[in-house]
């Protein structure tokens, strides 16, 4: 295809298709790795039982344990279904309600999404970084490029709370602090206007001077009309039909483009509505240190008393369980009532 003869006149057309088949490809390869391995598993199995090689036998099983893994994966990305889920991911987090805990803590939220990141081999950049007066952070923007980067992380959007005995208070009392995350796709500026001119009338007619005075003989103006939008474009001021319709066409396609804009700028602004205040009774998920040990998303009702892992990065179970339609029973029961 990139060798086809005009293929890099235009180099954004031709670094999207690059693109395009590159994550076409990565998906056949996701789904064949496994097969393969599935089939030799298979193969190696049935040699095991023959010879009755139990070592061997258990070294099938570890590697059946490997390709579940994949396969679940898999499962997962069959989910990511939505036009910006392979898109790389902007992660904002900001500290809440609690002063100097709350900064301390959106700054451990960070850590753990970087590691999260790195763990995936996904490759994290530091957009914007506000440290906070005495600890942690006040805010900050990490741009969290990979495959479905998006996809997964989109689950993170929420206020976390977390409860631990402070360690900034001097009678070691327990605190709780609050910080939000929101996940925006990073879209890529790549507006590309194609017009079907199917959908679009040409009209021509007579331009006309100020006050019906020097009216052409020939019907030099245009007007465009694009049907499925109903944008209407007239040029009528160069004496050459074809110099109006040229500019009748390019603004046609600007105003197409900004149309565009705005429908993004809406999608933008719908996200950001969904942000909800950074306090009580919004939080998606607590982190609870002390005086037990538990993590637990109150969407799902997946929880670990693993805290130190998931602060770790381990935070997959959390996300497979939102992306797989795992519900709270007792908001499910809520529901159903």
């Amino acid at each position: 295809m990139s060798l086809e003869p005009g293929f890099w006149d235009d180099q954004l057309r031709a670094q999207a298709l690059n693109k395009e088949k590159a994550q076409a490809d990565g998906v056949v390869s996701s789904w064949e790795k496994p097969r393969r391995e599935l089939d030799d598993a298979r193969a190696l199995l049935e040699l095991a039982e023959e010879e009755g090689d139990e070592e061997t036998a258990r070294e099938v099983e570890q590697n059946l344990d490997a390709i579940e893994a994949a396969v679940r994966d898999l499962e997962l990305r069959a989910m990511l279904s939505g036009p910006q889920d392979r898109c790389d991911a902007i992660l904002e987090i900001n500290s809440g309600a609690g002063g100097t805990e709350s900064m301390d803590w959106a700054a451990m939220l960070m850590r753990m999404y970087t590691r999260y990141a790195q763990e995936r081999g996904w490759e994290v950049e530091i957009a914007d970084y506000n440290p906070g007066e005495e600890a942690g952070i006040k805010s900050a923007s990490l741009i969290i490029r990979g495959e479905y980067a998006y996809g997964f992380l989109k689950a993170e959007t929420g206020v976390h709370r977390l409860v631990r005995i402070s360690p900034f208070d001097a009678q070691a009392r327990r605190q709780t602090s609050f910080a939000s995350v929101f996940v925006y796709p990073d879209v890529e500026d790549d507006i590309e206007v194609k017009i079907d001119e199917k959908d679009v009338r040409v009209d021509v007619f007579r331009a006309s001077g100020a006050g019906g005075q020097k009216v052409n003989k020939t019907s030099s103006a245009v007007r465009l009309t694009h049907i499925p939008t109903g944008i209407v474009v007239s040029v009528q001021n160069e004496r050459s039909q074809h110099r109006n319709r040229d500019l009748a066409w390019k603004i046609l396609r600007a105003r197409l483009y900004e149309l565009e804009l705005q429908k993004r700028n809406a999608e933008k602004q719908a996200l950001e509505a969904s942000k909800a205040d950074i306090s009580w009774g919004n939080q998606i998920r607590s982190y609870v240190m002390a005086p037990y040990r538990l993590v637990k998303d109150l969407r799902t009702g997946e929880e670990t008393s693993q805290v130190d892992k998931v602060l770790d990065g381990e935070i997959q179970p959390f996300l497979e369980a939102y992306l797989l339609g795992k519900k709270n029973p007792k908001l499910a029961a809520a529901e159903t009532a």
